[in-house]
C-alpha cells in the first residue's frame, strides 16, 4: 500500500540503522577515488615571498613625502603594469615557459595562463594601527616546475620593487622639475610687480598713502611760513615807506643847507631831525644804527647852531663850502637802505610765491590722494599675492628636493623582502589531505542521499497514525514489538510487511 504522507527525521533514522552499511561504503569509495585523482592528475607548485612595505627612516613633519598615493593604490597600478603583456611575455621567453604548448596555443592565451598563475595578496593590517596603511603583501607564482615557479616569483618580486623605487624616483624628480619652472615663471611675475610697484612709486613720490600725514605736516608748516612770510613782507614795505619819507626829508633839509645855513634854517633842520628821531623811536629801539645816527647828526646840529651864533662869517663860509661839496654820507645811507628795502620785498615777495607753489602742490597731492591709494592698494595687494606665491611654490620645491634625495639615497617608503621566494618541495595542488577529505565529505553526502533515496521509496507502515491516515479507519488493536523487534531486524523486508500485515488485521 502506497503512502501518501511526509516522512520525518525517525523514518531517516530507521532506514539508517538498517543501512547502515551504505555510509561507510559511500565514504571509502568516495575517499579513494580522491585519492586516485590525486596520482593522477598533474601537480602544480606555489612558490610564495613576503614583501614588507618600510616605512621612511627620515620623520613625515621633517621632509613631507612627495608620493602622497596610497600604497593600496599604488600596488594596484604596479599590479595592473607587470601584469601587462610587455611585462609577462619576456617573462615567458626568458624561462621558456608552456614550451609543450607552443606553436598550439595563441602567445595570448599563454600570457593569460601566466597571468591568472600569479597571485598578489594584500597583508591585512593589525588592530590598532593605521587604517589604510599597506604592511606588506605577498607575491605567489604557481607552476608545474618548483624551480620555474620560484625563479618567476623572484623576478616578479624584483620588477615590483624596482617598479616601486623607480616610480618614486620619477614622480619625485618630475615634481621637483616642475616645482622649479613654476618658481621661474613665479619669479618672473614677482619682478614685474615689482618693478610696477617701484615705477608707481617714482611716479607718484609725495603723493603716496604712507606719506599723506607727512603732506598734512607739511601744508600746516608752509600756510605758517607764509603768514610769517606775510608779516615779514608788511614789515618791509612799511620799512620802505618810513625810509624813502626819511630820505625825502634829508634830501630836502640837505637842498636847503645848500641855498643858506642861517641860524632859523639849522632850527628848522633840528626840529624836523627831532620829529623823525622821535618817528623812529616808536618803531625801533634805541640801539638801532639809524636812530644812533641821527642822534649823532642831531647834537652835530646843534654844535653847528652854536658855532654859527658865533661866528655867522665863518659858519656861512663853512655852510656854503659844505653845500657846495657832495651828497652828505647819512643820505647816501639811507638811499642805500632804501635800495635795500626794495630788495628785501622782492625777496619776501618771491618766497611768498614759492610757499603758495609749494602749497598748491600739497593740495594737489592730497586732493588726489584717494585715487592714488586705491592705485596702490591694487598694485600691493598684487605684488604681495605674487610674494606669497613664489614663497608658497619656494617652500615646496625645497621640500621636494629634500623628498628627491631622499628617494636618491632609498631613505624612503620602500619594499623590502622579508622571506625569499621559496622553492616548493609539496605540490599546492592536488594536495592529497584535501582530496581525501573533501571525498569523504563527498561519500557522506552521498550517502545521505541514499538513504533520503530508500526513505522516500519505503511504502510500509510503522504507525497508528500512518495506518489512520492511509486506511482511514480507526486502529482497534496494537501488538506490541517486544519480543518481534529482533527478529524484525533481521527480516527480510517482505517478513516486516507480512508482520505489519498481521498487526492491521488483529
Amino acid at each position: 500500500m502506497i503512502r501518501n504522507i511526509e516522512f520525518n527525521a525517525e523514518d531517516l533514522m530507521r532506514v539508517a540503522r538498517r543501512r547502515w552499511w551504505i555510509i561507510p561504503l559511500c565514504v571509502i569509495g568516495c575517499s579513494s577515488i580522491a585519492g586516485a585523482l590525486c596520482w593522477v592528475l598533474p601537480k602544480v607548485y606555489t612558490s610564495q615571498t613576503l614583501v614588507l612595505v618600510e616605512q621612511p627612516t627620515v620623520p613625515e613633519d621633517y621632509v613631507r613625502p612627495v608620493v602622497s598615493q596610497d600604497v593600496n593604490h599604488r600596488l594596484a597600478t604596479m599590479q595592473e603594469q607587470i601584469l601587462s603583456r610587455s611585462r609577462l611575455q619576456p617573462i615567458i621567453e626568458e624561462f621558456h615557459l608552456y614550451q609543450e604548448l607552443r606553436g598550439r596555443v595563441h602567445m595570448d592565451d599563454l600570457i593569460e595562463r601566466l597571468r591568472s598563475s600569479i597571485a598578489i595578496t594584500p597583508v591585512s593590517p593589525m588592530p590598532g594601527t593605521q587604517a589604510g596603511r599597506l604592511p606588506g603583501f605577498y607575491v605567489g607564482v604557481t607552476l608545474d616546475n618548483p624551480q620555474l615557479a620560484q625563479q618567476v616569483c623572484t623576478k616578479i618580486t624584483s620588477m615590483f620593487m624596482e617598479r616601486n623605487a623607480r616610480a618614486r624616483e620619477q614622480q619625485a624628480v618630475q615634481t621637483t622639475s616642475f616645482l622649479s619652472q613654476q618658481l621661474t615663471e613665479g619669479k618672473a611675475r614677482l619682478d614685474e610687480h615689482d618693478s610696477k610697484l617701484a615705477e608707481f612709486k617714482r611716479r607718484y613720490l609725495g603723493s603716496l598713502p604712507e606719506e599723506a600725514q607727512t603732506n598734512l605736516g607739511l601744508l600746516t608748516g608752509m600756510n605758517m611760513q607764509l603768514e610769517a612770510n606775510a608779516d615779514a613782507l608788511n614789515r618791509a614795505r612799511q620799512d620802505k615807506e618810513f625810509d624813502a619819507s626819511l630820505l625825502a626829508q634829508q634830501e630836502a633839509a640837505w637842498k636847503a643847507s645848500r641855498a643858506g645855513h642861517d641860524p632859523e634854517t639849522l632850527e628848522e633842520q633840528l626840529n624836523a631831525f627831532q620829529e623823525q628821531l622821535a618817528s623812529m623811536q616808536a618803531h625801533y629801539t634805541p640801539d638801532h644804527p639809524d636812530i644812533v645816527k641821527l642822534k649823532r647828526d642831531i647834537e652835530e646840529l646843534k654844535v653847528r647852531i652854536a658855532d654859527a651864533a658865533k661866528t655867522e662869517g665863518s659858519a656861512g663860509n663853512t655852510d656854503t663850502d659844505h653845500a657846495a661839496g657832495k651828497v652828505p654820507p647819512h643820505i647816501q645811507q639811507l638811499r642805500i637802505k632804501l635800495y635795500q628795502d626794495e630788495l628785501n620785498i622782492r625777496n619776501h615777495q618771491r618766497k611768498q610765491e614759492q610757499i603758495e607753489d609749494q602749497i598748491r602742490t600739497l593740495q594737489v597731492r592730497l586732493q588726489a590722494g584717494p585715487v592714488i591709494e586705491q592705485q596702490f592698494k591694487e598694485l600691493t595687494r598684487n605684488y604681495q599675492e605674487a610674494l606669497d606665491f613664489y614663497n608658497d611654490l619656494l617652500k615646496k620645491r625645497d621640500q621636494s628636493a629634500m623628498a628627491t634625495d631622499l628617494e636618491h639615497e632609498q631613505q624612503s617608503e620602500q619594499f623590502r623582502i622579508l622571506d625569499p621566494p621559496n622553492l616548493p618541495v609539496k605540490p599546492s595542488f592536488p594536495k592529497t589531505i584535501n582530496f581525501v577529505g573533501e571525498g569523504a565529505a563527498a561519500g557522506l553526502a552521498l550517502a545521505a542521499g541514499l538513504i533520503y533515496l530508500l526513505a522516500f521509496k519505503d511504502k510500509s507502515m510503522h504507525t497508528e497514525r500512518e495506518v489512520e491516515l492511509c486506511l482511514k479507519l480507526p486502529v482497534l488493536v496494537t501488538i506490541p514489538t517486544l519480543d518481534l523487534q529482533k527478529k524484525s531486524e533481521e527480516a527480510t523486508p517482505a517478513q516486516e510487511r507480512r508482520y505489519d500485515a498481521t498487526a492491521v488485521g488483529a
